[in-house]
């Protein structure tokens, strides 16, 4: 069984190793994400935040008619949200701040606690050797 020392020196060194690995992620961020279709007379742009943040038409691909032109620009909003890395924005980053903080907040509860009941074992223990 661990000792006080050895406990509160694990967990300082899990706290420092906790505040290492919140220093050092950084999130990934989006890239801007371009596709063409109808013969490059059509071009979306897709920003760094995922949403379509242009689209392009060259007036001559008007004269294909609607239904080419809706394809066309499926196609090309389809090619440009492939082309956008699908682990960024997918999972947000956890807060590491709050989750150290809250790590240390209940570990020096728990600290105090064991502290606590460790005094209240000795002493029950004291007395019972008294009693005999």
């Amino acid at each position: 069984m661990l000792d006080d020392s050895a406990l509160e020196q694990q967990l300082a060194q899990a706290r420092a190793a906790l505040r290492e690995v919140s220093r050092s992620a950084v999130p990934r961020e989006r890239e801007e994400s371009v596709a063409e279709a109808a013969d490059g007379r059509l071009r979306v742009t897709l920003g760094t935040d995922g949403r379509l943040s242009a689209v392009e038409i060259d007036p001559r691909v008007l004269r294909d008619g609607s239904e080419y032109l809706a394809d066309e620009l499926r196609r090309a909003v389809n090619a440009a949200l492939d082309g956008q890395d699908p682990g960024v924005g997918a999972e947000p980053m956890p807060d590491l701040a709050a989750m150290t903080a809250t790590l240390e907040r209940i570990q020096d509860q728990g600290l105090r606690q064991m502290r606590e009941m460790s005094l209240a074992i000795s002493e029950t223990m004291r007395k019972l050797q008294q009693r005999s």
